[in-house]
């Protein structure tokens, strides 16, 4: 007889008894994502509805995506992938002219399982045309008052964090959020254009007495003090907005007007947990292109592998608007104000798990 597994067995979600458990917490969602629609008709936002397939799922370095092949009536096939984002689609829109959209809908990224990641999910994406940066900053904090109005949350939670929702937002620069957690100075590592000097943040990191690999690129190096030393505390009691990310790694997004070594880019966070990534988006499609195939050639150095550009968004730029966008983990959010220790437990129906 082989021996007992000393690892305790779980019950499967459709589990009558397991999903008596877990139905306060998706009715839950059902309330926030109600709520959410209601918001977005009261602001006056169309709801459209991109579709999942596309030529390119994106082109950031680090986002993976899930691929087919999608065959055609002459049975020639064709590459297609599931989109990691409904951005380039609705990017179109607005250069076809819509001006306030939203988006509620699912995306795929490969590579992704854990805690809060999950290989599929929803996605809330909005864009406000010819309208400030701060409006859609301002939309993200409704967004999780809303989540803990529906659950009855004075505070929002995530293990043995929380965050309260209610009080004034904290906006942090990068910059200084670098030097507050990691006495790092990272404008000493670029110079007036904004590009990067690794040599200059690993020496820093040395004298910290931080961790340097062998082989290193400088947004390796800043992805994992942010990683590390930031995001663990970031809106913790109060949200926080950490703003004016370097221009080195925010490839969607327009300068700063007041520096060039910085862009207009955001993420929030609550409990440590980054719920909203936003831009103040780029639409000269030159420098689009130019910044993509940088993102490809490393994503091809690391993984081996690169995505084709999607050449209708970078024709459709030009006749974009100025725009503000953002784009929000709607179970992440559930999870927060319900409490929930994993993604899955938010999720109508979790993917199946890869078989053992």
């Amino acid at each position: 007889m082989p021996p007992a597994s000393s690892t305790p067995q779980v019950s499967p979600w459709w589990t009558p008894s397991v999903h008596e458990d877990r139905r306060p917490i998706l009715l839950a969602r059902n309330r926030i994502e109600a709520a959410i629609r209601l918001y977005f008709a009261q602001q006056d936002f169309v709801l459209v509805d991109p579709p999942g397939l596309q030529r390119s799922p994106g082109n950031e370095t680090h986002l993976h995506a899930f691929a087919t092949n999608a065959i055609g009536n002459d049975g020639l096939g064709e590459t297609l992938y599931l989109h990691t984002s409904p951005e380039f689609s609705m990017k179109k829109l607005l250069a076809a002219g819509e001006r306030r959209i939203a988006s509620i809908g699912h995306v795929w990224r490969n590579r992704e399982r854990g805690a809060l990641h999950h290989p599929e999910f929803t996605m809330l994406e909005w864009y406000r045309a010819n309208e400030p940066y701060d409006a859609v900053i301002a939309d993200c904090i409704e967004m999780l008052r809303i989540a803990a109005r529906e659950t009855g949350a004075a505070k929002l939670r995530y293990r043995d964090r929380e965050s309260d929702p209610f009080a004034e937002p904290e906006r942090l620069s990068v910059i200084d959020a670098f030097s507050r957690y990691a006495g790092i100075d990272l404008f000493a590592t670029m110079n007036a254009e904004g590009e990067t000097d690794a040599e200059a943040l690993a020496t820093q990191m040395r004298e910290r007495g931080l961790a340097v690999p062998a082989e290193f690129t400088w947004s390796y190096l800043f992805s994992r003090i942010l990683v590390e030393k930031i995001e663990p505390n970031l809106g913790l009691g109060r949200i926080t907005i950490l703003d004016r990310y370097p221009a080195a790694e925010a490839a969607l997004a327009r300068r700063a007007g007041d520096d060039r070594r910085v862009s207009e880019r955001f993420e929030l966070y609550a409990c440590g947990v980054e719920l909203a990534n936003g831009f103040g988006e780029l639409t000269d499609a030159n420098e689009q292109r130019r910044r993509f195939m940088l993102e490809m050639a490393e994503k091809e150095r690391l993984y081996g592998e690169r995505y084709p550009l999607d050449e209708d968004l970078l024709a459709a730029l030009p006749l974009m608007p100025d725009t503000s966008g953002v784009a929000l983990g709607f179970d992440r959010l559930v999870m927060l104000a319900t409490g929930a220790a994993r993604i899955d437990q938010v999720l109508w129906v979790p993917v199946a798990e890869r078989l053992k």
